[in-house]
């Protein structure tokens, strides 16, 4: 089946399941890679992609054709995502942004030849709330008042959340490439 993106929503609107199979087909790995972000395994991850999916052919009439069905799909699978989280998180981390002490994060302090599958094994490592408000502030640009509202915690955690995400991220892919810098104060010591 050889259909262009119009075709292909039309053929799912009308529950054509072969429509449906290349629809996921076409999509499932870039949808999956957003769910990996999120989950705790790659089980997980699939059973995310399965409900978005899900979702997404029992909504495909309410996506009006304005704006890329992509991006409409991969909001729907975020959004599964965040549900699979406050779902499956009975207890969230509260902590309150005037209680951190650490240190500002600066753009600069992360190694430059790292490597994506570096980066995002790093992320995946975090702990459930931090992953969480990190992906969806940093990589979704969701805002931390969107943030607080979808995961029933407040605007300080969010934000502390994000902080503390960023210095854990910082010092683990710190440890996968050392700077020359740091060689030389290790060495000086």
């Amino acid at each position: 089946m050889n259909l262009t993106e119009e075709e292909l929503v039309r053929l799912c609107r009308k529950r054509n399941a072969k429509a449906q199979k290349v629809l996921y087909n076409k999509y499932q790995s870039v949808l999956l890679g957003i769910c990996i972000r999120y989950g705790k395994s790659r089980a997980e991850a699939e059973d995310i992609l399965q409900v978005g999916m899900l979702r997404i052919f029992k909504n495909i009439d309410s996506y009006s054709g304005k704006g890329s069905f992509e991006g409409w799909m991969k909001r729907i699978v975020v959004n599964v995502a965040i549900d699979n989280f406050r779902k499956n998180n009975k207890h969230y981390y509260y902590y309150d942004i005037d209680e951190v002490n650490g240190e500002p994060y600066l753009a600069t302090d992360v190694p430059k030849d790292l490597e994506v599958e570096d980066i995002l094994k790093t992320i995946h490592q975090l702990p459930d709330g931090y992953r969480m408000v990190f992906n969806m502030y940093a990589i979704e640009g969701y805002s931390h008042k969107e943030i607080a509202k979808k995961l029933g915690i407040s605007e300080n955690t969010s934000k502390t959340q994000l902080l503390k995400a960023r210095k854990s991220l910082r010092k683990k892919l710190m440890r996968l490439n050392k700077f020359p810098q740091q060689i030389k104060v290790e060495n000086e010591k």
